[in-house]
C-alpha cells in the first residue's frame, strides 16, 4: 500500500499552527517533520522557524492552508450555534416535561440571565441591521 505524502504538515494549535515540511527523501527513509514557520491566524502573521527564508512555494502553501482553516472555523462556528439552538428547545421540552422543582431551582436565574443577555445582544444587533439596511434605501 503506498501512500504520498503531502508536502506540508499543519500542527494545528490555539491560534493558528506549527508549519512542518515533510521529508521522506532522506536515506533511512523514515518520514521527518522539519519546522519551517509559525502560524497566527487571528492576525495572519506567519513567521519563518529560526533562521530560515521562505519560498515562494511555501508562502502560497501556508496561505492556502489559513484560507481552508479559517473557512472551516468559521463553518464550525455556525454548525456550534445550530447545535445551541436545538440544545435550548431540548432544553425547554426537558424543563416542560421531565424537570424536578429542585432541578428547575438550581438552573433556572443562571438560564433566565443568559437568555436575557442573549436576546439583548440579539435585539440590538436586529435593530443595527434595519437601520443600516433603511440607510441605504433612503
Amino acid at each position: 500500500m503506498s501512500v504520498e505524502l503531502p508536502e506540508y504538515y499543519f500542527r494545528v494549535r490555539e491560534n493558528g499552527a506549527f508549519v512542518f515540511r515533510v521529508d521522506t527523501e532522506n536515506r533511512q527513509r523514515r518520514v521527518e517533520l522539519d519546522q519551517i514557520a509559525n502560524v497566527n491566524i487571528k492576525n495572519g502573521e506567519i513567521k519563518p522557524h529560526g533562521d530560515r527564508k521562505l519560498s515562494d512555494q511555501d508562502l502560497k502553501a501556508i496561505r492556502g492552508w489559513m484560507d481552508e482553516r479559517r473557512a472551516l472555523l468559521a463553518q464550525r462556528d455556525i454548525d456550534d450555534i445550530h447545535r445551541a439552538i436545538d440544545h435550548m428547545n431540548l432544553t425547554t421540552h426537558w424543563a416542560n416535561s421531565r424537570a424536578t422543582d429542585d432541578q428547575l431551582e438550581e438552573v433556572t436565574d443562571a438560564l433566565l440571565l443568559a437568555m436575557h443577555d442573549l436576546r439583548t445582544v440579539l435585539v440590538r444587533k436586529k435593530a443595527d441591521r434595519l437601520m443600516k439596511a433603511g440607510g441605504e434605501r433612503g
